[in-house]
């Protein structure tokens, strides 16, 4: 776990495979050790991905610390006509994003490492299981970058374990100007609906 948010990570390869099933699709997905999660699909992000309403069917969305990729696959799954933007800073990640997607035929996904997606693409959705290990001066700033980046008319969906700060966090963003609600809880963790 503690080298899933390094660009390079230095863990010997794993190569692993999980299964994500939600009501909607069934995707093997190709898993190594140093990105998030690689034994199962993590929880909360399952917990993201039966909680949030269907993407918007166009334009540009955003998984924003993609891992190997199943938000970003669930998404352009949602909404074909989309093109998804997987980022992270792990290359690891991003290199198995790029083939879940291929695996799977979805061809909108864009695996991309987070400092090389162009200035002018805004997002109408991003769904994201944010590393809130990296502490909060990097959270935040992540936060304050990418969400600015929303739309007008965009939402983030955002899903923090209550313990690891989900109350603080949404305290913090609306300080920060942001419409912040908890849309849902289950099992500890909490959706926060993120809006202009």
């Amino acid at each position: 776990m503690a080298h899933y948010f390094s660009e390079r990570p230095d863990t010997s390869h794993k190569p692993g495979s999980v299964s994500l099933v939600l009501p909607d699709l069934h995707l093997r997905l190709e898993t190594d050790s140093g990105v998030f999660s690689p034994e199962r699909v993590d929880l909360g992000t399952k917990i993201l991905l039966e909680s949030v309403p269907p993407p918007p069917q166009d334009g540009d969305l955003l998984d924003l610390g993609c891992g190997y990729g199943p938000i970003a696959l669930t998404m352009a799954t949602r909404a074909p006509g989309a093109t998804v933007w997987a980022v992270d800073v792990n290359r690891r990640s991003l290199e198995l994003t790029e083939r879940n997607a291929q695996a799977a035929g979805l061809y909108k996904v864009r695996p991309i490492h987070i400092d090389d997606v162009p200035d002018d693409v805004k997002f109408r959705a991003i769904w994201s299981n944010p590393a809130i290990r990296i502490g909060k001066p990097a959270l935040h700033a992540m936060l304050t970058r990418w969400l600015s980046r929303l739309t007008p008319d965009g939402a983030a969906h955002l899903v923090v374990q209550k313990h690891l700060g989900s109350d603080s966090l949404q305290r913090w963003l609306g300080e920060q100007g942001w419409q912040a609600s908890r849309e849902a809880s289950r099992a500890a963790y909490r959706i926060l609906k993120v809006t202009r």
